[in-house]
């Protein structure tokens, strides 16, 4: 039998009702990456996350991005390797501690936004961040994009890696995500999402954005858990793959 994990991007709210809402997804999901406090998160969505994360037996990874809330760290920022990492290391050791009060543990580490982009386009950046995780973070995977550069990084160093997949993301030919800036890049109907998060699990051909085949597998797919429409949608990812024989677990 298949088997597919199931991340999503949690903890980006402000209060506790944006966690009840968060709360709403865990039950299709196999796995959630907690903002901690650079981009988005707060002390009490942090600690109701970890907490809600336990009660559904999630896998946790922390989701750090740019110190930059107020534009949800999707703007680049201009910082020195050593301030960036710096930062980095704040909100992954923020949300460590507060893990280790609700008995619970960090499994692997995700960048948010546009770090994720940068890091994805940029080797040198993807090598010093890759260092610096498995330097400081030993325990921890990497989660990153499948066929991307903090993959190449991760695989050099031997540090285990998760390779993630886009539901909702068309693909270039070179197997790259294809830039928001081109129409039709984002995929907006579920039924083509669902069939290619299937196609991902069980690593089938799918269509890239310019109409040629493509197959490679993941070992987790992307869930956007800012949809207003998240819990519904990932209700019918999971029962869509296991219509389709797979299993999701990590």
């Amino acid at each position: 039998m298949h088997k597919i994990d199931i991340n999503c991007d949690l903890g980006e709210g402000r209060t506790a009702i944006d966690c009840e809402r968060d709360a709403q997804i865990m039950p299709y999901i196999s796995r959630c990456n907690i903002a901690c406090g650079g981009h988005a998160g707060n002390d009490i969505t942090m600690r109701l996350s970890l907490a809600n994360a336990q009660k559904d037996r999630l896998i946790i990874g922390a989701h750090p991005g740019y110190p930059d809330p107020e534009n949800f760290g999707r703007r680049s920022l201009p910082m020195e390797a050593g301030q960036l990492l710096e930062s980095i290391d704040q909100q992954v050791m923020k949300l460590q501690s507060f893990a280790a009060d609700t008995g619970a543990s960090l499994d692997h580490i995700k960048l948010h936004g546009a770090l994720y982009n940068d890091a994805e386009s940029d080797r040198d950046l993807a090598e010093q961040i890759t260092e610096h995780i498995i330097a400081n973070y030993s325990s921890l995977k990497i989660m990153g994009l499948a066929n991307g550069e903090m993959e190449a990084a991760a695989s050099k160093r031997g540090h285990p890696f998760i390779r993630e997949g886009f539901m909702d993301r068309r693909y270039l030919n070179d197997r790259q995500l294809a830039p928001r800036t081109l129409d039709g890049s984002v995929i907006t109907d579920l039924a083509p999402c669902l069939e290619q998060a299937l196609c991902l699990a069980k690593g089938l051909p799918f269509v890239s954005y310019y109409g040629n085949p493509l197959q490679f597998s993941v070992d987790s797919i992307c869930l956007h858990g800012d949809n207003p429409n998240a819990p519904a949608i990932a209700q019918q990812l999971l029962q869509h793959m296991k219509r389709h024989g797979v299993a999701v677990r990590p």
